[in-house]
């Protein structure tokens, strides 16, 4: 597969964060209702991640038929969200909050319904706040790719970053508190 994603010279490599999860041990969520990993999202992905030995992580989740592109086989906007997810999902590894500023995918081969996705995704390095990252899609345990990925986060604060749209979230009480307990204490 290949890619016009080019890492920059001064690429610094990723190093896991003391706070990320156990090798073996669940990612969490970064939000109940988000369509990719959240666990109130009854709609959404349903992508469970766990944590690898270093910078990277193993997210599953189910094609169901609700993911349905193609006949029999699943959009690729569904695979695109997946991706991201995941890629989002290994930043927790390096203690890193970070929101999609380019994403890139190769689809490499369909992805038939009722079968299960397995994505590897790896934080590869950050420049300043550009956080980039890469990830591969398997089929169970298939060593066969079906398809790749590449991406650039930047880093944010989220308390700031999404300031105006926590009313919005359908999780609103929780970061209702969540910002509540973050002024109190004398934060942002």
């Amino acid at each position: 597969m290949k890619t016009s994603f080019v890492l920059p010279d001064d690429l610094v490599p990723a190093v896991r964060s003391p706070k990320a999860p156990a090798a073996g041990g669940p990612v969490r969520a970064h939000n109940p209702m988000c369509f990719g990993c959240g666990e109130d999202a009854p709609s959404g992905l349903q992508l469970k991640a766990v944590a690898g030995e270093g910078v990277e992580i193993t997210a599953h989740m189910q094609v169901e038929p609700r993911f349905e592109g193609g006949p029999g086989v699943i959009h690729g906007g569904i695979l695109s969200s997946a991706f991201d997810e995941a890629m989002g999902l290994a930043q927790w590894m390096v203690g890193a909050i970070a929101v999609t500023a380019h994403l890139e995918i190769d689809f490499a081969k369909p992805i038939p319904i009722g079968s299960e996705l397995r994505i590897e995704a790896e934080c590869i390095g950050e420049v300043r706040r550009k956080l980039y990252t890469r990830a591969v899609a398997y089929l169970g345990d298939d060593p066969e790719p079906v398809g790749s990925a590449h991406a650039l986060f930047i880093k944010i604060k989220p308390l700031e970053h999404y300031r105006d749209s926590f009313a919005a979230s359908g999780a609103a009480d929780f970061y209702a508190d969540k910002v509540a307990r973050r002024e109190r204490s004398g934060g942002v």
